[in-house]
């Protein structure tokens, strides 16, 4: 099932996201738990460039219910998580024990939910998983929180959800990773994150603002990042879910799934560091297009 090319939908992995998605009820409402500006078309970056025209003079979000994020059990033990690791890659990881109780409690709380559950019983379905919870958390736990290094020679100082949920710096010049809304919003919040614009899709010059499947470029921490791809307004038990059976598909080093999900066209990509997840996120192909369907 890897490498799915344009044109090959994946219709049983469509049909499974769509469950999960039918079932995300921590799913944030646009317009409602929050509010987007879009603004500019972005500009191209050069390769390697860190200088980008900014087509956006205010921030993407314009408002998060943050009294719903705090409620929200995974929302609030997700944050708890985002401030555990070094921005850089080649500075090793130092673990405590007071951050492995909460990628526990994260996972506890996500396991809890009706989005883990159908696609625990999936993967159980296909044999990637065993049906004890505590056997699939200690699997979620290696896939997610593991440490690997990035750089050779160097010490563990990396993980798939450091990499996909908070992002880092490819020795301070290269942003890598950050996929993840509520990350962006957070950084943006502290001014670390600029928005630069829209990176328009393939079928749709522009965007709309309830869009949860969004193209960006944006800066961040000086460093530019010409096209990052995230869903917005998800749950993080939704991510966790999808890019987890996406992971678990395939044993190839890139596996690319093209699925149909609500009006998107997406493809899903996941990236493999050995046994764990190197990076993983969804690119936007189309939207709304009735040649499509």
């Amino acid at each position: 099932m890897a490498m799915a090319g344009r044109g090959n939908i994946n219709h049983e992995l469509s049909k499974l996201f769509n469950q999960l998605w039918d079932a995300d009820t921590n799913r944030m409402s646009p317009g409602k738990d929050y509010r987007i500006s879009l603004q500019g078309r972005a500009g191209y970056v050069p390769a390697g460039s860190n200088q980008a025209r900014d087509s956006a003079r205010c921030p993407l979000f314009q408002f998060v219910d943050e009294e719903k994020l705090k409620s929200i059990q995974t929302f609030a033990t997700f944050i708890s998580l985002l401030d555990n690791y070094e921005m850089s890659t080649g500075v090793a990881e130092v673990v405590t024990a007071e951050e492995i109780a909460e990628m526990n409690r994260f996972l506890d709380a996500i396991l809890e939910t009706k989005v883990m559950k159908i696609a625990h019983e999936y993967l159980v379905g296909k044999k990637w998983s065993k049906p004890g919870v505590k056997d699939f958390k200690s699997q979620l736990y290696n896939i997610w929180f593991q440490l690997y290094s990035r750089q050779p020679g160097q010490g563990p100082d990396s993980c798939g959800f450091e990499h996909v949920f908070v992002g880092e710096s490819k020795r301070g010049q290269e942003i890598m990773g950050l996929h993840n809304w509520v990350q962006f919003y957070l950084q943006e919040k502290r001014n670390n994150i600029d928005y630069k614009g829209f990176v328009a899709r393939q079928y749709k010059s522009r965007p709309d603002e309830d869009d949860q499947v969004l193209n960006l470029q944006f800066s961040w921490k000086d460093m530019v990042k010409p096209v990052g791809s995230s869903f917005i307004g998800v749950s993080p038990e939704f991510e966790v879910a999808v890019y987890t059976v996406v992971f678990l598909t395939s044993q190839e080093k890139t596996t690319k799934e093209l699925v149909r999900l609500e009006e998107y066209e997406l493809q899903l990509v996941v990236n493999r560091h050995g046994r764990y997840i190197g990076t993983a996120y969804p690119v936007l192909l189309s939207s709304n297009n009735p040649d499509l369907y």
